[in-house]
């Protein structure tokens, strides 16, 4: 990160706010047929068909189990912002090295990322505007700046925005705003703008507004 974005918060705030990709990311909701992120401003809520100029009009059939796997995968990856394959990959291989059950596992360390609970936490509108967050330096941890978005957060983990960023409309907005409920999983004080990581939660207990598949995506790698 240049040393011009440090100190320039609301130049970093119309970055996360006007991102190309952040508009373009809603691309997934058509193309795996639901609103993957629940948001009112999903094109899916009104074109309920997947993207192109054929996409209203294309048949639709049997999808293969490899299909079903695929989309699964695709759908939760896509879900976490802009993870690569390789990264998604790597995670669920820690998954599957763990003890327990592999898709419990996945999803306890796609919720442990920094940037997820920066999400979870309403601090930040989207979860692609929490890993431009954290990227931007505006997050620590235990009073320590942290700047990846990837970073793994243990149970007693508290993530703190920085007093330069308190400020920022961004957060000020997504705070306040009723789109979201957090989790019980994450201990949010609003006022502070603080939030401390509970616990690994259990799939059940995580807030997706579309339907997730995590043995299907547990299939997929293990075919």
């Amino acid at each position: 990160m240049c040393a011009g974005w440090a100190g320039a918060p609301e130049r970093v705030e119309k970055v996360l706010t006007m991102s190309k990709r952040i508009s373009a990311k809603y691309k997934l909701d058509r193309r795996v047929g639901e609103n993957v992120w629940g948001r009112p401003k999903s094109p899916f809520n009104k074109r309920d068909y997947k993207p192109g100029m054929h996409g209203a009009t294309r048949r639709q059939g049997k999808m293969s189990d490899f299909g079903n796997q695929l989309m699964a995968k695709q759908k939760l990856k896509g879900y976490y912002g802009n993870i690569t394959e390789k990264q998604f990959s790597k995670i669920y291989t820690e998954a599957d090295r763990r003890k327990g059950n592999t898709s419990e596992n996945l999803i306890g360390l796609l919720e442990s990322r920094l940037d997820a609970v920066v999400y979870r936490a309403k601090f930040v509108p989207t979860v692609f505007a929490a890993r431009q967050f954290v990227n931007h330096g505006h997050v620590k941890v235990n009073g320590v700046k942290t700047n990846i978005p990837s970073y793994r957060l243990k149970p007693g983990d508290v993530v703190e925005i920085r007093d330069r960023s308190k400020n920022m409309a961004l957060v000020l907005e997504a705070l306040q705003s009723p789109e979201r409920d957090i989790p019980e999983y994450v201990d949010v004080d609003p006022n502070k703008m603080t939030a401390t990581y509970v616990r690994i939660p259990e799939f059940a207990e995580v807030p997706y507004p579309c339907r997730m598949e995590p043995n299907l995506v547990v299939e997929y790698y293990s075919s």
